[in-house]
């Protein structure tokens, strides 16, 4: 229980820090983006500048969570507060989705009146080679962090980092080729960066919901569970396992069959021993058994 603590501990420290660093970095380039995106009249920055806005916005609803989700169990939740990340998680997914569909019914207003479309100044070319660079280092380092302590939610963020890298790829692209004498491009690069937004908050959101619904986990990991709790000397079988998750860790229950002349000190310390080896396996915070007996004269 106290690796447990620590662990949880390391992970809120680990996601404070590293989401307050994505929050300068964010800071700085949504002033730059948008001033620059303004002047220069490139709709492709601007709609960049304001997916960094929705950076800035995840990362709060991050530092909130991992705040509250590093408690322990109190008089109110009785399963401690992991599913604080996931609800983020979800309301991360959210605000991608929006914004988005924002960015794409702008482009397409702008994609209906051509003639409108000015030449952008070659600022913004300069303005989105920055916020290319500083995004994709910005997501190399939280995808570290995020797997070092194993947190779903810092990887969604991170990966919101890396999406934000590749908005800013396709807006360099856009400004360039605007640049060259092909004014659509700016406004087309914009849809695209809203497409992939939205598309990157669909896939947060749907897996958020799964989880937040209590869908069992994946049928691989479901199966080396399976594996480790028939293979625990003294089980003679399992049924009805179960399982769901809670943030990033998984709860389990199962009903293990055991030989019906056993005492109930022999099957708690056999429960025990199945319990053991699936939390020191796999991501489990833990395994609520039951003991069913069976005559084991009749299985052999």
């Amino acid at each position: 229980m106290k690796a447990d603590q620590t662990h949880h501990q390391e992970r809120s420290r680990a996601g404070k820090h590293s989401t307050w660093i994505s929050v300068g970095v964010n800071l700085l380039l949504v002033v730059l983006q948008l001033t620059v995106g303004f002047i220069a009249k490139s709709q492709a920055l601007v709609a960049d500048a304001i997916h960094s806005l929705s950076d800035l916005i995840s990362d709060f609803i991050v530092l909130v969570a991992n705040k509250h989700s590093s408690k322990g169990v109190d008089d109110d939740h009785h399963y401690g507060h992991l599913r604080y990340e996931t609800a983020a998680t979800l309301a991360i997914g959210v605000i991608l989705i929006g914004v988005g569909l924002g960015m794409l019914w702008n482009a397409a207003g702008s994609l209906q009146n051509p003639d409108q479309i000015a030449v952008v100044h070659p600022a913004a070319l300069v303005v989105a080679c920055i916020a290319l660079l500083s995004k994709e280092l910005l997501f190399r380092y939280m995808l570290k962090v995020a797997k070092r302590v194993q947190s779903t939610m810092l990887v969604a963020n991170a990966w919101h980092a890396r999406s934000d890298a590749a908005s800013s790829l396709i807006v360099s692209l856009g400004v360039l080729a605007n640049l060259c004498g092909f004014p659509l491009a700016d406004p087309l690069a914009a849809a695209l960066v809203g497409l992939m937004v939205a598309r990157m908050g669909w896939k947060f959101s749907i897996n958020a919901f799964h989880d937040l619904t209590d869908k069992a986990i994946d049928t691989a990991t479901e199966a080396r569970i399976h594996a480790l709790l028939v293979n625990t000397p003294g089980v003679q079988g399992i049924h009805d396992l179960r399982t769901r998750k809670l943030g990033d860790m998984i709860w389990v229950e199962v009903d293990i069959e055991m030989d019906a002349t056993l005492s109930i000190a022999e099957g708690h310390a056999i429960a025990s021993e199945a319990k053991r080896r699936v939390m020191q396996a796999e991501p489990v915070l833990d395994v609520t058994t039951h003991f069913d007996p069976v005559d084991v004269s009749e299985i052999r």
